[in-house]
């Protein structure tokens, strides 16, 4: 029979952030996020199964494309920078996206997400109601780090 007493662990509303490389100062922390807070979304294939006359072959994939949904509050000037950092130019680079747990409990730790760009910014509800102004980055970061071994 499983153990029923295996701790749950706990979230931390106030702990994801979103840690750009080359630029600090579009760094994301709680204070700036709406409700939606911040979302990682792995796309595409792990791994690639490729079919044989009798079953497959697997072809892991050294990366995996991601989405990163950031919710921003337009209310203050992170949103602004955003909007200068868009019209200049949606390259960005390299980041840490920390999740919503603490690693010290043996969680989900940060991940490093490589050539990262802004891939649109959401539809702008200029109707005194809604405070968001959501970001959706795109990238890959790295995964089935044995195959360079």
């Amino acid at each position: 029979m499983a153990d029923p007493l295996v701790p749950q662990g706990n979230l931390n509303r106030i702990r994801a952030s979103l840690l750009w490389t080359s630029f600090p100062s579009l760094n994301v922390v709680p204070s700036y996020l709406g409700a939606e807070g911040i979302s990682l979304s792995f796309e595409g294939e792990a791994t690639t199964r490729i079919p044989t006359m009798t079953g497959v072959v697997n072809s892991p994939e050294p990366f995996q494309p991601v989405s990163v949904v950031v919710g921003l509050l337009k209310t203050q000037p992170l949103s602004a920078a955003y909007e200068a950092q868009r019209q200049l130019s949606t390259l960005l680079g390299d980041c840490t996206l920390r999740p919503d747990v603490s690693p010290a409990g043996g969680g989900l730790g940060p991940y490093q997400l490589l050539n990262m760009s802004i891939s649109n910014v959401r539809e702008l509800r200029n109707n005194g109601t809604d405070p968001a102004y959501v970001i959706t980055f795109g990238g890959y970061m790295l995964i089935n780090s044995s195959l360079w071994g």
